[in-house]
């Protein structure tokens, strides 16, 4: 994407959100070989906020492998938060995440996910599971906490083969991952471990839950590097001739297009209107829907499987910890100005980070 792009883009996506902030994310492919087009978007957007036209907050999902004290820096001074996608300990990391030359990435990645974490210590890490890796994952979340990292989000790859025997694997990780879920709450640790989290709020505040699922095309739009709009991320792989296409940011937004598309998005699923997780499970994510079986009203069967695995496992958890009325546990869930607090707690922390960043 050149520069123009990402300006109209900023444009756009002040219009749509009609004096509301606007979130700008930096996706890829991998947003940091075209770190020029970043830093000038972000300046870019910051110029029309001292212009009055709006304000804009930036978030960024990188590999990992090009990000430096430089780009750490710019991040800091226009709150730029970074995601790094990592797929756990050496061997998870490595079954799918070569380099090019074949060689292993896992140290690589290793040290700038530490250099993030000093400048942003709940940065998020992004793991994918795969039917090859999955047998990593509770090692993996262990390790990776050992690093230092907080925020996890855990995502299984439902457009892979998935046999019977990977998802009873997955289901014992699930177990394993409870377990760290017990030990961590007990253990007062700060942690954000996806999608137990997710599976906790259905049950505690279910309008919560629901008021955050997924509604293709109402709260996103993306851009791809020609300036053809889509519902979200991967409908850009239908191309700008399909009916994914709902228009050109020289053009704008076709109304018609996005409201038809929106509205296949909210019909029910034949295999869930029966079932008694439907309101609690991921199967309102049209972008994943399509991903993993090539339309929007069709929910992966794999999906179905590690949704019926995960709840009961999740509500163990919660309901292990309610009944010890773990302190920890209560305020986190319980407690609406939990994120306030713990954000002004870590903030005697800040002064630390120039000097990690020096290093």
């Amino acid at each position: 994407m050149n520069r123009e792009t990402a300006f109209q883009a900023l444009e756009l996506g002040l219009r749509l959100n009609r004096g509301k902030p606007c979130s700008i994310v930096f996706f890829g492919g991998e947003p940091l070989l075209r770190r020029d087009v970043i830093y000038a978007t972000v300046s870019r957007a910051r110029e029309m906020t001292r212009e009055g036209k709006g304000r804009f907050y930036f978030r960024l999902t990188t590999n990992g492998l090009l990000l430096d004290s430089e780009l750490l820096s710019f991040s800091l001074a226009n709150n730029i938060q970074i995601a790094i996608s990592i797929d756990g300990i050496r061997e998870a990391q490595d079954t799918h995440r070569r380099l090019p030359d074949g060689s292993s990435s896992f140290d690589r990645v290793r040290a700038k996910l530490e250099l993030l974490l000093a400048a942003q210590p709940y940065a998020s890490v992004l793991m994918t599971v795969t039917p090859a890796t999955v047998k990593f994952l509770g090692e993996s979340v262990e390790q990776l906490s050992e690093m230092g990292v907080k925020y996890m989000v855990i995502s299984p790859d439902y457009t892979a083969p998935w046999q019977s025997t990977d998802l009873k694997v997955l289901k014992g990780q699930y177990q394993h991952l409870a377990d760290l879920y017990l030990a961590w709450t007990r253990e007062h640790r700060k942690f954000y471990l996806s999608p137990f989290e997710v599976k906790l709020l259905s049950h505690i505040d279910r309008q919560c839950h629901l008021k955050n699922r997924c509604e293709l095309i109402q709260r996103q739009i993306t851009v791809d590097p020609q300036g053809f709009l889509f519902p979200c991320v991967q409908f850009i792989r239908g191309g700008p001739q399909s009916s994914w296409c709902i228009g050109h940011l020289k053009q704008g937004v076709d109304e018609a297009a996005r409201s038809r598309i929106h509205a296949r998005s909210t019909i029910e699923k034949e295999p869930c209107r029966t079932c008694a997780i439907r309101d609690r499970c991921n199967n309102t994510c049209s972008c994943l829907n399509w991903h993993a079986t090539g339309s929007i009203e069709t929910v992966s069967p794999v999906l179905c499987r590690s949704e019926q695995m995960l709840l009961p496992i999740a509500d163990r958890v919660g309901k292990i910890l309610y009944e010890e009325r773990n302190e920890t546990f209560v305020h986190k869930h319980y407690n609406p100005a939990y994120p306030v607090l713990s954000l002004l707690e870590d903030t005697l922390c800040v002064g630390q980070i120039p000097k990690m960043l020096s290093r």
